[in-house]
């Protein structure tokens, strides 16, 4: 079995590459995120300083608190999921419901430049074989955490 701190290397690089084909998506694709996916890029930001963490001081508290992260991220994830499926409802700010209308006049009711930069969480911008890229980010996230918390087990070399 490899070593705790090369677990935890993987693991971190794993959080980094989730992160580079986000914003791939993003800037590449032309894909704006919501803010549900916002939400899941900043766990993946704090896998890789515990990633960078864990290369420097390989402890097994480091690669739980990787794992634990990873968890929180597929729990998000999964939230997501539910919200683009219509299983729940999503937050009011980006799934539809809500806004403040009475603060708006007229004009800005009929103006056409007015939200359309707000990209809806219960939408599916793209998907790969019937799930999206929240579901994908979920199970990505669960295949990091098993990294994590093997990590967590191996041997400290």
């Amino acid at each position: 079995m490899p070593s705790r701190r090369t677990l935890m290397i993987l693991a971190g690089f794993g959080s980094a590459a989730m992160l580079a084909a986000a914003f791939a998506f993003q800037h590449l694709g032309g894909l704006a995120p919501c803010a549900m996916c916002l939400w899941q890029r900043w766990p993946h930001a704090g896998a890789i300083v515990l990633g960078l963490l864990g290369a420097a001081v390989p402890s097994a508290l480091v690669a739980v608190a990787g794992g634990l992260a990873m968890l929180g991220n597929a729990g998000i994830a999964l939230y997501h999921t539910g919200v683009e499926r219509d299983w729940w409802e999503g937050p009011t700010s980006c799934s539809g419901g809500g806004g403040d209308l009475g603060a708006m006049d007229v004009a800005d009711l009929l103006n056409p430049e007015i939200g359309s930069g707000i990209v809806m969480c219960d939408e599916v911008a793209w998907e790969m074989l019937g799930l999206s890229m929240a579901s994908w980010n979920g199970l990505a996230c669960l295949a990091l955490a098993a990294l994590w918390f093997a990590a967590a087990r191996a041997r400290t070399a």
